[in-house]
């Protein structure tokens, strides 16, 4: 496969890149935050973008980079200053977004995973070579003047020499240029990177917002379920759409419905499940069954030890809890299970082993806990 025809790193499968997304919802608060510092004349130079993953914190990077290439600087006093911009909101026809939306914009820079070595895959980090030749940039971009944006998507993506090397940038700030990272693990980073940028927190999304955002980029949900979609996305927006994709839903309530039958499983109904995570191209599935099940039991470990049922995601799902963790002792024991059943899975797909007898092995291991913990 050639460098050009490999996916972009960071583009969900199906789904729009963000820079062709054009509205974010659910995060006014962060907006309004970053306008009040531009309009303050207290722009920090660099901004870190935080929240669980599929928020929309590369939407909101690519719209604050389209709304600093596009809002003119001061003039120093020439004419009358126009007045405040109070939104991110700007002309989607302008050269500029135009050359943004194709990657050409001579004061943008996105640094993101590049291909490996033999130019057959994308690397598995971001490499110091490819902070250099965004410090490369800068230097060659310096005699344009105006002002310059980087997109780092994702500084959790990182190699120990890329981030060092991003540090010094950060350290000593070309002009005029706003670096915009985005973190999803930000405790991952060096402290010293947290530091030198100013934080952007955004949230999981509510369920309307969830619902909006999932309708832009093309999932549209039946209105019905975006309140058990929530649930299981946890307010992202990117893992909505993967799970609207691949019926993640149904996979969902087939998973509840199987953990019904705990601690007699309904061991048919556990292999035809299992299965669907096998075979060709059942990949993704694999490892969504696996998501799910990890989902699964850290709501129920959490409802037997909070005592608080959550909205139900499944039908049957609320009376399922209470029955298999009535009490912090068993929601314990189900909340050591799963700290072993998912690892255990994802290294067996690791070495080539069947996907089917995988899945059916964790089941297995769900009923011989839920044998065990009845009898407490």
């Amino acid at each position: 496969m050639a460098a050009d025809d490999l996916p972009e790193p960071d583009r969900i499968e199906g789904a729009p890149h963000p820079r062709e997304t054009q509205r974010l919802f659910g995060h006014e608060a962060a907006e309004a935050d970053f306008l009040r510092a531009f309009t303050s004349a207290r722009m920090h130079h660099g901004w870190l973008i935080t929240g669980p993953k599929g928020v929309g914190k590369a939407t909101l990077a690519w719209r604050i980079a389209r709304f600093l290439l596009n809002t003119p600087e001061e003039d120093g006093g020439m004419f009358a200053a126009p007045p405040p911009p109070e939104s991110l909101d700007v002309d989607l026809n302008t050269p500029v977004v135009r050359r943004m939306a194709h990657l050409a914009e001579p004061r943008l820079f996105l640094l993101r995973r590049g291909p490996n070595d033999k130019q057959t895959a994308l690397s598995a980090d971001i490499r110091v070579d490819e902070v250099r030749k965004m410090k490369s940039f800068f230097a060659l971009s310096a005699t344009d003047g105006g002002r310059r944006v980087a997109i780092i998507d994702a500084a959790d993506e990182m190699n120990t020499g890329a981030a060092n090397a991003l540090l010094k940038l950060l350290e000593e700030p070309p002009a005029k240029v706003t670096f915009l990272v985005i973190a999803h693990q930000p405790h991952r980073l060096l402290p010293t990177i947290r530091s030198r940028c100013r934080e952007l927190r955004l949230t999981p999304l509510a369920p309307d917002a969830l619902a909006q955002a999932l309708d832009q980029v093309g999932g549209a949900a039946d209105p019905n379920a975006v309140q058990a979609l929530g649930e299981l996305a946890g307010g992202s927006v990117g893992e909505a759409f993967r799970l609207s994709n691949l019926e993640g839903l149904k996979l969902y309530q087939a998973l509840v419905a199987l953990m019904t039958t705990l601690p007699r499983m309904d061991r048919p109904r556990a292999l035809a499940l299992a299965e669907l995570g096998a075979g060709k191209g059942a990949e993704e599935r694999f490892d969504l069954i696996i998501t799910l099940l990890d989902l699964f039991l850290a709501r129920l470990a959490r409802a037997g030890v909070t005592r608080q049922l959550p909205p139900e995601a499944a039908k049957g799902e609320s009376d399922l809890f209470q029955r298999l963790a009535p009490n912090e002792a068993a929601a314990r024991g189900w909340a050591d299970l799963a700290q072993h059943l998912s690892l255990r899975a994802r290294r067996g797909k690791a070495v080539n082993l069947d996907p089917a007898a995988l899945l059916m092995d964790s089941f297995l291991k769900l009923d011989e806990a839920a044998a065990l913990l009845a009898q407490r």
